[in-house]
């Protein structure tokens, strides 16, 4: 691997930072000819100094915002020079300052703890030095639901009737006036049917304005778990019932999964997981299952094998589990999926483990990559790289 000609014009103690990362396992000055041209471009811009100026960060903000890397979906030098020259801003910025700039601070943030860049970083102490950020207080970005579509109002249906009695005469007079009270009393029907009271449970267009709009990956409610018991289903030999501990008041969830083919159940015991836990609760052979258990499914099918999802090290029953991007990060997830809206399931393609081992969702339009992770890491499988996630 060479460093482009454009590495060369950055200044020390940032060349070093870059040249560091590189000896310390970032992988790639681009991996295509196209991703060694952005590369370049990218580390060429940050040595002018242009694209970090106080000033400019609303513009960078912008381009950061749907975005997990510079370039494609990996960690390039082009990352780690814009950290570097990103950090004598943002180590300045009071919290207020940066919650302005979501994307640049979560980006930033994103990239200083990369393993990698961690340890070129610390070897130039205290240049680069670990830049604190108060996400706990950071302002909650609210996505709006799409305004409810108008009905079109049904054309009137008396109107032929009054030409009808019009031009008629005598008898035929009478006979439209007896035939007069039936579209009225459709109409009263109609008017009955309109005043009937909502479903209990909640107010109608609320829940219709909660899941409008495409399905995204916020709408699902993931949370770390930790398996408290686990045994096979007494009636189907290739599902396990595991009491599943999800931080939640009313207790422990019970969940089915079809896991025994392929993970032993001595590894399953007391694991600490990931759970989507807003599916509708559905019945597995006679068992009620009411989440269900986040599993990499190796590139070339289950018979490669299926891992757990695993948390950081650090999380505990409970902790949410979110999306990196600003559009997802402070996103409520939905109550409970809707299964005739196939929420999930047009998200779940997206799903995948990144070279890292890292999970993630690509967004199929602008392959945007934001990972799945909790407030102190991101939850990666163990081995697999390139998997399914579901």
């Amino acid at each position: 691997m060479s460093s482009p000609a454009a590495l060369a014009k950055l200044q020390d103690p940032l060349r070093s930072l870059v040249t560091g990362s590189a000896e310390a396992g970032v992988s790639s000055y681009g991996q295509s000819e196209k991703d060694q041209a952005e590369v370049a471009g990218w580390i060429e811009k940050i040595s002018t100094g242009e694209v970090v100026k106080a000033e400019t960060l609303k513009d960078l903000d912008s381009q950061l915002t749907s975005r997990t890397y510079l370039v494609n979906n990996y960690l390039t030098a082009a990352d780690v020079a814009l950290y570097g020259a990103l950090h004598p801003v943002l180590s300045q910025l009071q919290p207020a300052q940066y919650y302005a700039h979501p994307a640049v601070t979560r980006y930033f943030d994103h990239i200083q703890n990369a393993s990698p860049v961690r340890k070129s970083a610390s070897a130039l102490a205290p240049a680069f030095a670990l830049v604190p950020f108060d996400f706990a207080n950071a302002p909650k970005v609210e996505r709006k639901a799409d305004p409810p579509k108008e009905k079109k109002k049904p054309a009137a249906a008396a109107a032929p009737a009054e030409g009808s009695k019009k031009e008629g005469k005598g008898k035929k007079e009478v006979k439209s006036e007896e035939a007069a009270p039936a579209p009225a009393e459709g109409k009263q029907k109609k008017e009955k049917k309109e005043k009937k009271p909502a479903p209990e449970g909640g107010n109608k267009k609320a829940a219709v304005a909660e899941d409008a709009g495409e399905p995204v990956p916020s709408m699902i409610d993931l949370r770390v778990g930790k398996i408290l018991d686990i045994k096979v289903h007494p009636d189907a030999d290739g599902l396990y019932i595991e009491t599943i501990d999800f931080g939640e008041e009313t207790g422990p969830r019970q969940v089915v999964s079809g896991l025994v083919k392929y993970i032993p159940i001595e590894q399953m015991r007391d694991k600490i997981l990931v759970g989507v836990c807003n599916l509708k609760p559905a019945n597995m052979r006679g068992v009620k299952s009411a989440a269900m258990v986040l599993c990499a499914t190796h590139k070339d099918g289950k018979e490669a094998g299926i891992e757990l999802v695993a948390p950081p090290a650090s999380a505990k029953p409970g902790d949410r589990i979110y999306f990196e991007g600003a559009e997802f990060e402070n996103a409520t997830p939905l109550s409970q999926l809707n299964p005739k809206k196939k929420i999930f399931e047009t998200v779940q393609p997206g799903f995948t483990t990144l070279e890292t081992h890292e999970a993630a969702w690509v967004n199929p339009v602008t392959k945007s990559v934001h990972r799945i992770r909790t407030k102190d890491d991101v939850c990666r499988a163990p081995t697999f790289v390139g998997a399914s996630l579901s």
